[in-house]
C-alpha cells in the first residue's frame, strides 16, 4: 500500500490533487493531509484511496463554485460541476477534515456542492461537510432529468448504479435539500444542522426571506409561513433502503424559528428517508416532511418516517432533558414506524455499514 503525505512544507506533495495523481488507479493508497487549508478543487477517482486529515477541524479542503456561475460557452455551471471534492472510483475513505463550499447564500448563487461521493463504497468518519445549498450529494442520479442539461458534470452520461455510503460521527451543515441523492447510505452519531436562511432580518420582521410574492428563490411558498429549508431530498428507488439517520442529533442553527426546518422533501417520487432513535430540536417542522412543491402534496409512493425520536429545547442541552416527539400532526404519508419495522431496517442498514467497513 502507498503511503502519501501532503502538508505546506515537508510533505511529499503540497497539493492534496497532486498527490492523487500520483496514485496508480488499481494500486491501494492512503493520503495523509496535514494541518492546514487547503484551497482546491479536487477530482479522486481511484480502486482503494483513503485520505486522513489531521483532526476535523484542523484540515480544511474549500473550494467555492456555485450553479449559477456563467461558464465561458455562455451556459451555467449548474449543480453538479460545483463539488468541492469528487469521490468515484470502487472505495473511498475519508477521516478527519472538513470539505467545505464557500460559495454562500444559494438564493444567490445557486446549488454549491461540497462533496460528491460516487465511488462504489464511500465511508466518511468524523468529517465536516459544510455549505447551503446541495451540501452533500450522494450519488447515484435520478435516471433522467427534469430540464435539458440538468445533470452536467461528471456522470451526466454514464449509467446509474446503486453505491454502499457510511458517515460516522459526521458534521453535515446547509439548508435546501442539503443531503440528496439516490444512494443507499447510513448516518450514524452524526450532527446535521440547518442553516438560518433569513439572513438580514430585524426581530419580528421577514425581510430578506424573499420576494415580494412570498416565493423565495428556490422555489419555497413562504407568504404563509417561514422555511428555513429541507434536510434531505432522496431519490432512491422504492426496493432500495435510501438514506437511514440513526442516533443523529438534528438541530436548526440559532435564529431558526420554531417549526421551519423539514426532515426532507423527495427529489423522486419513490425517495426513501427514515430517522432512528434521533434527537431534533424544535425547528423541526410538525409535518416532519413535506411533499415537493408544497408542504401537505401527496406523496403515496414515497417511503418517509420516524421511530424513536426525542425532542430537545436546547440542543446544548444534554439527551435527559428531551421528550417523545409528537407526530399528530405528521403529513399522512410519513409513517410512525414500529418497533419491528425499525429494526429490519437497522439490519438492512447494518449490511450498508459490514459493505463500507470491512
Amino acid at each position: 500500500m502507498l503511503e502519501i503525505k501532503v502538508a505546506k512544507s515537508g510533505g511529499d506533495y503540497a497539493v492534496i490533487q497532486e498527490a492523487i495523481d500520483a496514485v496508480p488507479y488499481e494500486e491501494s493508497a492512503v493520503i495523509e493531509v496535514s494541518a492546514g487549508v487547503y484551497r482546491e478543487k479536487i477530482f479522486c477517482e481511484k480502486e482503494d484511496i483513503t485520505l486522513v486529515g489531521a483532526g476535523i477541524d484542523e484540515t480544511v479542503i474549500d473550494f467555492d463554485d456555485y450553479a449559477n456561475e456563467v461558464m465561458p460557452d455562455g451556459s451555467k455551471r449548474g449543480t453538479f460541476r460545483t463539488y468541492t471534492a469528487f469521490f468515484g472510483g470502487k472505495k473511498v475513505t475519508v477521516r478527519n477534515m472538513t470539505i467545505k463550499n464557500s460559495a454562500g447564500d444559494g438564493r444567490v448563487v445557486g446549488q454549491a456542492v461540497a462533496v460528491y461521493a460516487d465511488a462504489d463504497i464511500c465511508r466518511f468518519e468524523k468529517v465536516k461537510m459544510t455549505g447551503c445549498k446541495d451540501t452533500l450529494f450522494c450519488a447515484p442520479l435520478p435516471v433522467s432529468a427534469r430540464q435539458q442539461n440538468g445533470f452536467m458534470g461528471p456522470r451526466m452520461m454514464t449509467e446509474r448504479r446503486l453505491t454502499r455510503q457510511y458517515y460516522k460521527n459526521c458534521e453535515i451543515t446547509g439548508d435546501v435539500d442539503f443531503i440528496f441523492g439516490g444512494a443507499d447510505a447510513v448516518f450514524d452519531d452524526c450532527v446535521i444542522t440547518c442553516n438560518d436562511r433569513m439572513f438580514g432580518r430585524s426581530a419580528g420582521s421577514r425581510a430578506g426571506a424573499g420576494s415580494a410574492s412570498g416565493v423565495d428563490k428556490d422555489q419555497i411558498d413562504i407568504s404563509e409561513r417561514i422555511i428555513n429549508g429541507y434536510i434531505t431530498a432522496a431519490c432512491g428507488l422504492k426496493d432500495n433502503m435510501g438514506f437511514v439517520f440513526r442516533n443523529c442529533r438534528i438541530f436548526g442553527a440559532k435564529g431558526c424559528e420554531k417549526g421551519s426546518v423539514f426532515l426532507g422533501r423527495p427529489w423522486r417520487e419513490e425517495a426513501r428517508t427514515v430517522f432512528l432513535d434521533c434527537i431534533m430540536d424544535e425547528s423541526i417542522a410538525p409535518e416532519r416532511f413535506s411533499g415537493w412543491g408544497g408542504i401537505t402534496k401527496d406523496e403515496p409512493g414515497t417511503y418517509y418516517g420516524e421511530y424513536g425520536t426525542r425532542v430537545i429545547s436546547d440542543p446544548q442541552a444534554g439527551s435527559d432533558s428531551s421528550r417523545e416527539a409528537s407526530l399528530d400532526r405528521k403529513n399522512p404519508w410519513v409513517r410512525a414506524i414500529d418497533h419491528a419495522t425499525a429494526a429490519d431496517i437497522s439490519r438492512r442498514a447494518d449490511e450498508v455499514v459490514l459493505a463500507c467497513t470491512e
